[in-house]
């Protein structure tokens, strides 16, 4: 099956009804654009469309006055001429993509083995269409022109629902469209309201316009279409197709708005020459005091200037999630090089807590504000995390509190009081041990206990804990630890904040 998410994108050479109901012209058509994406490192696909005669009412057939019955049926092929040119595209290496029109041609579709099955903008709430479109194992295409913003909720959710493989694409039905109706912004509304959905972008404007798909790859289209087809002496092009020539200028222009745009989804590649450039910019970490062999180098044991010189540890150095240690004497007022100096990221911890404590929110179904802050109590290190330390998540800070305090399998929280604070505990999940003044209590989910200020405390858990805390006003600096090393652990907490996607600093 044909993927619609794939690092490499799609384009659509829509042949509509460029055909003429000829053939041999419909195979020129695809003969000429072989050549056209020749040595091209994209993924190309032909589109057909399919109507059947049920799709025109039997009184209006012969109409002549109606512009679309008139083209659509002097251009229609014969089943044997249509799968003929279906044939082509297979042949000259074109992923093969087909609208119907209506329910029988879905069948049609389906028999004739297209790789992909499209939904015209004027289909995309033919719910009838739908209900038969969604029968089939391909992958869907959407266009969106003329939809309402509820009507694209309704028909991702219908696609959604039904586990189908599809992708929706920005569409405007004008036709040609004017530059400043193109409305590229809808290519991010749709990335951000429906994220894992594949967003393309269906062209309707003057194929001259070359600006309109640069923009859409910026804004992160990763599907293009667009009308094409062949002008003869017979058949003359409409006003929104591009000839051969103009779509190679198309292919031009979003092949290099790819390259200005760069990597998507991960951090580009930093190459030499940008290190090389920035390297000198760079403050360097210069001792402001004697520093012995042995010690910890505290930020204030430092200070920060230009220049750096090769193999002087920089400012990115200088960090809370960064221990600095000194493996030799330090004089004062000398570069701190990286060989005087032994270093402990502490980033790689502070990433496992935070994947964790997204795990067991998620596993106790907690739904969060959008943002709150976290801190990670670490009383005796991060290095001895497991065992000693908690995650508190702060919802509410006013005259009176509200935080979460999860507690992982196998940890302790330190005997405490509190100056000013009165606290009273919820054990919403888990197990918890509660020693207040040296008489221990077995809690279970649902109970509660409540504590006053300067009344000892401390918690244990065998599995793991998620407690829901009912305070005063949450003050810092109101915790008095009967550990004085605690108390004079300046470094136990780490800060972070917590969004809806999850936890960054």
């Amino acid at each position: 099956m044909i993927t619609l998410k794939s690092p490499s994108p799609l384009f659509v050479f829509e042949m509509a009804n460029n055909h003429m109901g000829d053939v041999e012209h419909g195979v020129r058509i695809i003969r000429e654009f072989r050549e056209v994406v020749k040595g091209r490192d994209f993924r190309f696909s032909f589109k057909l469309q399919l109507r059947d005669e049920s799709y025109i009412h039997p009184d209006h057939r012969a109409r002549k006055d109606h512009k679309y019955i008139k083209r659509f049926t002097e251009t229609i092929l014969s089943r044997d001429d249509f799968s003929r040119i279906k044939d082509e595209i297979t042949a000259n290496g074109f992923i093969s993509m087909c609208t119907p029109w209506d329910e029988p041609s879905v069948e049609v579709v389906q028999k004739l083995g297209f790789d992909i099955l499209k939904v015209a903008s004027c289909s995309f709430t033919d719910w009838p269409l739908l209900e038969r479109i969604a029968k089939s194992s391909m992958p869907i295409i959407a266009s969106t022109a003329g939809a309402t913003l509820d009507d694209i909720d309704k028909v991702v959710a219908f696609l959604a629902h039904r586990d189908k493989t599809f992708a929706i694409m920005h569409c405007v039905g004008e036709y040609p469209c004017l530059r400043n109706h193109l409305e590229l912004n809808q290519i991010e509304l749709f990335k951000n309201r429906y994220p894992g959905i594949p967003v393309g972008f269906s062209t309707h404007e003057e194929p001259e316009n070359y600006d309109s798909v640069r923009i859409a790859v910026a804004k992160g289209a990763s599907i293009f279409e667009k009308h094409v087809g062949v002008p003869t002496e017979s058949y003359a092009l409409n006003a929104y197709s591009a000839t051969p020539a103009q779509a190679g200028k198309w292919l031009d222009a979003a092949a290099d708005a790819l390259a200005i745009c760069g990597a998507s989804g991960r951090r580009k590649d930093i190459t030499a020459k940008e290190v090389e450039d920035i390297q000198p910019l760079y403050r360097g970490v210069y001792a402001n005091r004697e520093i012995l062999k042995g010690e910890r180098v505290k930020e204030s044991d430092v200070f920060l200037a230009m220049p750096n010189i090769a193999g002087q540890i920089v400012a990115s150095s200088i960090s809370k999630y960064n221990e600095l240690t000194a493996d030799a004497d330090i004089a004062s007022g000398a570069p701190v090089m990286e060989g005087a100096v032994r270093s402990m990221g502490l980033r790689n911890h502070v990433n496992q807590i935070r994947y964790r404590l997204k795990a067991v929110l998620q596993e106790g179904r907690i739904v969060l504000p959008p943002r709150v802050e976290v801190e990670i109590s670490t009383h005796y290190g991060i290095e001895r995390f497991d065992q000693w330390g908690a995650v508190l998540v702060k919802v509410l800070n006013r005259a009176y509190s509200k935080m979460l305090i999860v507690m992982f399998p196998g940890q302790s929280y330190p005997r405490h009081f509190h100056r000013q604070k009165e606290e009273s505990f919820h054990l919403l999940r888990g197990d918890l041990n509660v020693e207040v003044e040296g008489v221990r209590r077995d809690m279970k989910a649902g109970e509660l206990l409540s504590v006053l200020p300067g009344v000892r405390h401390s918690f244990q858990t065998r599995g793991g804990a998620i407690i829901e805390e009912i305070a005063t006003t949450y003050l810092n600096g109101d915790s008095v630890y009967e550990d004085e090393t605690i108390n004079q652990n300046a470094n136990r907490k780490i800060e972070l904040t917590f969004w809806s996607q999850g936890v960054e600093d």
